[in-house]
C-alpha cells in the first residue's frame, strides 16, 4: 500500500464510516493491532498507514478503500 497522507486517511474513514461517525470512531474504538484509538495513534506519531491498516482490520472496508 502507498502511503497514506493524514488528510487521505481522514478522507477514507469519512467514506467507510461517514463524516460524523468517523471522529467518534476513531476517536473511541481502540485498534486490537495499535493498542490505542485512531486518534491516540496520530498524537503518538504512529503512520497514518499503520493506523489505516489497523483500521482495515477491525472492520469491513471495502477492498477499493484499502
Amino acid at each position: 500500500m502507498a502511503t497514506v497522507r493524514l488528510t487521505d486517511f481522514w478522507d477514507r474513514m469519512d467514506e467507510v464510516f461517514g463524516p460524523s461517525y468517523a471522529q467518534s470512531w476513531a476517536r473511541d474504538m481502540v485498534l486490537a493491532d495499535l493498542g490505542m484509538t485512531a486518534t491516540d495513534a496520530i498524537a503518538a506519531g504512529v503512520d497514518t498507514r499503520d493506523i489505516w491498516r489497523a483500521v482495515c482490520a477491525t472492520t469491513e472496508v471495502p477492498k477499493v478503500l484499502r
